[in-house]
């Protein structure tokens, strides 16, 4: 099993000095062999996770372009963007330029999208949510599209019509398509059908089992293996801020025996690279053993 580290906190330091922090971050990842590294795709901070609006927050893949130029092997995504914060064509494109120019490490993180309160801010239309997932649909099936070398002609759906779907230069490697949530009727049909990955929401081992049982369900009515699907989980990693690599060991232990694949951590109110070396650099090799 993996670890990643998703960076969606950005006021350890002055604006000034992101830059800096985010390059010492890269290297602290890439030298501790973190599996993964994402952001959110926010334009406000998270008043859901208990934070004022008014934090500090990054554009989602300007910050990922900085990234990639920074690192050379851990993967790179958006943990997720919503589904209404790009016309889909224009999404896949701009993933498309991250994995050619990060040297194919892009993963194309989707999912429905539920932060009103930014979409009203910046005047973004905000459907309701039965169309928000006919359109996450939509745009999943756009992005397969679209890095298809074989096919590059229209696509007619209800909310999107595409004349063409060039995409040039085509990734490198297909980008990983990850679907996050944990919706049991619609997100998971969804990641069944359409994506490579996924980022649930579990907040023990025996909600996770059963939400990968939801899964296979959803698989066997496709005829999808779900071992197909790289299975992730975002994880507070606690008892690695205070240096307990044990524990969260232990605590970590029953999601490999599940066929999680990566376990993302998010960072505490600290500088993110301090976090990166001295909290869960030493867990990296104990979690890999998993």
């Amino acid at each position: 099993m993996r670890l990643g580290a998703h960076l969606m906190r950005f006021d350890s330091v002055e604006p000034a000095a992101l830059r800096r922090e985010l390059g010492d971050t890269a290297s602290a990842a890439e030298e501790a062999g973190l599996g993964w590294l994402s952001v959110m795709d926010h334009w406000f901070q998270m008043e859901r996770a208990g934070f004022p609006a008014s934090d500090p927050m990054l554009e989602a893949y300007t910050t990922l372009g900085y990234l990639a130029g920074r690192t050379e092997t851990v993967q790179l995504g958006v943990l997720v963007t919503g589904v209404t914060y790009r016309y889909p064509g224009l999404l896949a494109k701009t993933v498309a330029t991250l994995d050619v120019l990060s040297g194919g490490r892009a993963t194309f993180g989707i999912g429905a999208a539920w932060y009103d309160r930014e979409h009203a801010a910046f005047g973004v239309p905000f459907p309701p949510l039965k169309e928000r997932f006919e359109r996450l649909e939509e745009t999943l099936q756009i992005a397969r599209q679209m890095y298809d070398p074989a096919e590059n002609g229209p696509y007619e759906g209800t909310h999107y019509q595409l004349a063409e779907t060039l995409c040039s230069p085509l990734p490198l490697s297909r980008p990983e398509i990850m679907v996050g949530g944990s919706g049991e009727r619609k997100t998971l049909r969804l990641v069944a059908q359409y994506a490579d990955a996924c980022n649930l929401f579990a907040t023990s081992p025996d909600e996770l089992t059963h939400k990968l049982e939801v899964l296979r369900g959803h698989c066997e009515d496709v005829g999808r293996d779900p071992a197909e699907i790289r299975v992730t989980v975002l994880h507070a990693g606690d008892d690695l801020l205070t240096g307990d690599v044990d524990a969260f060991v232990e605590k970590v232990r029953p999601l490999a025996g599940l066929g999680v694949d990566t376990v993302i951590l998010r960072p505490p109110a600290t500088p993110l690279a301090a976090w990166v070396r001295d909290a869960v650099a030493p867990a990296v090799e104990r979690v890999a053993e998993l």
